[in-house]
């Protein structure tokens, strides 16, 4: 019986890994930048870590996350996010006692159960930024210029912010109200989602990426003309600090994000080259979420990259070089097999990748595998150049080669890849 992976859960082979380590590098590099430090959380949780704090009326804790009662019946959750995760570690370990303010980070699988896309799988990854314990503008800016630079530092370009404000618990429920009599008029109108969001979490129909439902919130009230003269100013400063980083923006009302959680300041880095699922990161302010957990009330704001999508726009726009090995040691005889072996580790104990053939083959069998590992640069040896301390370098991108001494073989070879730029 042959098995394969289960729907929606893809391996990552070793000809991707290049972009994810790119990634993992470029990016904690920008957090540590920013004074930002790493956290690793579990994948498993309590269930009401997130039924309480994402919504038991959002689409991911009705219908997405994956759950199981363990032997004495509690439920227990694979994290579908990491926000809720890094709050429950923040208050469990009082990590607001050490710095008033954190600046947390994060990098792993997440897990939720929906429809498989383009760039979106059942187990996902994303990377994730917290900054626990500033309620003002400034910090915003902050974190969404952090966000805007993670994508600039990889090269990624043609990329759109989009800005809104939710407002805070208080004015909201004024809107809400609004929009619940207006959406209650539409209703039969509405995809069959729509129609159940529009009673138990009616911001959620502004997601909705179906056409008819989209005409149908265009007409729909606003949420700045609900929103109080506080989280107006907040807003206001806010645009003033991306304007001063000259951070271009779109002010999206219609923007909302898919958590309860989510109060004021929200964003999304959209693009083009994805489809209907345009966002490669989103986040935004949760002032009440580390209270409602049970700690102090302390404010935060957050934001998440997906890393899978993230990885499709590098492919498709062919960013990344594909890794290939420096060095490709070709040794004919028993002498020469064994003095490279000694080489050959030596080389990639200094951080230079060398392959080699594990069999005794011919020169023009080796000089194949060397080809089709794309080696930059292969060393050719026999026991008779070994006996009179020579040995052959051949550069592969011009087919130009020449002798080295074998004396001082390895920092000889240290020095052409470096002379090459190889190394």
């Amino acid at each position: 019986m042959e098995f394969n992976a289960i729907k929606g859960f893809k391996d990552i082979l070793p000809e991707e890994i290049t972009n994810w380590h790119y990634l993992d590098f470029s990016f904690r590099r920008l957090f540590e930048a920013f004074g930002f430090h790493e956290i690793k959380t579990p994948l498993l949780e309590k269930n009401e870590v997130f039924s309480r704090s994402i919504g038991q009326d959002t689409d991911i804790v009705s219908k997405e996350m994956y759950s199981l009662k363990d032997s004495r019946g509690q439920v227990l959750t694979l994290r579908p996010e990491a926000t809720a995760s890094v709050v429950r570690a923040y208050i469990q370990h009082r990590l607001y006692e050490k710095n008033p303010v954190q600046k947390l980070y994060s990098f792993g699988p997440m897990f939720r159960r929906e429809r498989p896309q383009k760039g979106r799988f059942r187990q996902f990854h994303q990377i994730n930024a917290e900054l626990i314990g500033d309620p003002g503008p400034k910090s915003d800016a902050d974190i969404i210029a952090m966000a805007v630079f993670l994508f600039e530092t990889i090269g990624l370009s043609g990329l759109v912010l989009n800005i809104n404000s939710l407002g805070c618990p208080v004015c909201r429920s004024g809107f809400r109200d609004e929009l619940k009599d207006y959406l209650k008029q539409k209703k039969i109108s509405l995809c069959d989602d729509c129609q159940r969001r529009s009673e138990t979490n009616p911001l959620r129909v502004f997601d909705c990426k179906l056409d008819e439902c989209r005409n149908i919130v265009s007409d729909a009230p606003s949420i700045p003309d609900f929103i109080c003269r506080d989280c107006r100013e907040h807003f206001e400063s806010l645009q003033r600090y991306l304007n001063c980083l000259n951070i271009s923006y779109i002010l999206n009302h219609r923007l909302v994000r898919g958590l309860d959680y989510y109060t004021r300041t929200a964003f999304e880095i959209q693009t083009e080259h994805l489809g209907a699922q345009n966002a490669i990161a989103g986040g935004g302010r949760y002032d009440g979420l580390v209270n409602l957990l049970g700690g102090p009330d302390h404010p935060a704001i957050g934001f998440a990259v997906g890393v899978e999508r993230v990885i499709a726009l590098l492919e498709e726009k062919q960013l990344m070089e594909t890794k290939t090995p420096d060095l490709f040691v070709a040794a004919l005889g028993e002498a020469a097999e064994t003095q490279s072996l000694n080489w050959i580790m030596a080389l990639r104990k200094s951080g230079i990748w060398v392959e080699t053939d594990y069999s005794l083959k011919g020169l023009k069998a080796q000089m194949k595998r060397a080809d089709r590992l794309g080696a930059k640069n292969v060393l050719i040896m026999g026991d008779d150049e070994l006996a009179i301390g020579r040995a052959v370098f051949r550069n592969m991108a011009t087919r130009e080669q020449h002798e080295l001494n074998t004396e001082n073989i390895l920092d000889n070879i240290r020095k052409v890849l470096k002379n090459n730029g190889k190394q």
